[in-house]
């Protein structure tokens, strides 16, 4: 049987260097990689065309906004608009109304005036008795 021997401290520093050289080397030879360059490239331009769209579509919302703005304030306009001729209306209607009832009173005025006056001559005539 034979026994399990553990490398030496020599021996492990020299496939730790070698593992690190194996991984530069890999590394720069990806870095040297043409298609790495075309790969970034096509990745920057996606990157740019979904900037171009977000900002495509900020400009749209604020489009939106102002227009959704515009329209509140022209609805708050007419609003304020049928609120006045509203108003004008009560006020020409209780014009009316108030003059309606002057000129009932009045009316009712003169008539009772005449009946007073009626009743006084009558009673005139009863005193002289013609």
């Amino acid at each position: 049987m034979s026994s399990f021997s553990t490398p030496d401290l020599q021996k492990r520093r020299e496939s730790a260097a070698a593992a690190k050289k194996a991984l530069l080397e890999r590394f720069k030879a990806a870095a040297d990689d043409p298609t790495r360059a075309e790969r970034e490239a096509a990745r920057a331009a996606i990157n740019a065309a979904r900037e171009q769209r977000m900002a495509e579509r900020e400009a749209a919302r604020r489009v939106r906004e102002a227009e959704r703005a515009a329209e509140a304030a022209r609805q708050a306009e007419l609003a304020a608009k049928a609120k006045r001729e509203q108003e004008e209306l009560e006020a020409l209607i209780a014009a009316e109304k108030a003059e309606a009832e002057a000129r009932l009173l009045a009316e009712q005025k003169a008539a009772r005036d005449a009946r007073y006056a009626a009743r006084k001559a009558a009673k005139k005539v009863r005193r002289r008795g013609y």
